[in-house]
């Protein structure tokens, strides 16, 4: 079994988990962010304009928040759905019910859940998909505000950043991830999942809070 003490450098573990879902997947790159959410979101943010998409109105509700935040127009759909889903006009896919060796499609943009009830079930975390070496190198910087982990150790000999955000995957957590997909235990998913209809929601801006 993996411990994080085996690490000198605790980041290493987070990209020997990049690593081995890359080749579980067969995906070229693989980016870990906190959680399926901020990967799609960083999917997004570097590579979509603003024009329409769609996808399943069953689905969970940080999705249609997300492209609310970006200010990107949607529509959705009663397309039922098992495993993922594309978010047509885009080549982003919501992959969080689906973990399969070898499924990443060569172009595209998968977006995985590590979260509860998913396949690969750390509890936490998701991960980003790509065989596009520009994304993978801006997704890196971006999952981790903005330090370029890959080029600068001590990341403080960096001194020109890009906007970034606090997205990124602890050590603990990969290496939780390294085991349990050692071990093969993968849960099963169901045909379809229970998701509400996001049509049914209304989304609206937080309210600021006054103080007297």
């Amino acid at each position: 079994m993996i411990k994080l003490e085996d690490y000198k450098n605790p980041w290493h573990a987070v990209i020997d988990f990049e690593q081995a879902i890359a080749e579980f997947t067969g995906a070229p790159y693989c980016v870990i962010t906190d959680c399926c959410s901020h990967a799609i979101e960083i999917a997004f943010r570097l590579t979509h304009d603003q024009s329409t998409v769609t996808f399943p109105a069953h689905t969970y509700l940080s999705v249609p928040m997300i492209l609310e935040k970006l200010s990107v127009p949607y529509e959705l759909t009663s397309e039922l759905w098992s495993g993922e889903y594309q978010f047509q006009g885009s080549r982003i896919w919501d992959s969080a019910r689906f973990f399969e060796p070898g499924m990443y499609r060569a172009g595209q943009i998968q977006c995985l859940s590590f979260g509860r009830t998913k396949p690969l079930e750390i509890g936490i975390g998701g991960c980003l998909l790509t065989d596009n070496t520009e994304l993978y190198q801006s997704a890196s910087r971006m999952r981790s505000d903005g330090r370029d982990l890959l080029t600068y150790s001590p990341w403080a000999e960096q001194v020109d950043f890009e906007l970034g955000f606090h997205y990124f995957m602890k050590p603990e957590h990969c290496i939780a991830g390294l085991n349990l997909l050692k071990s093969g235990q993968l849960l099963k998913q169901p045909k379809f999942y229970n998701y509400p209809d996001c049509r049914t929601l209304n989304i609206s801006a937080p309210r600021k809070i006054k103080f007297n």
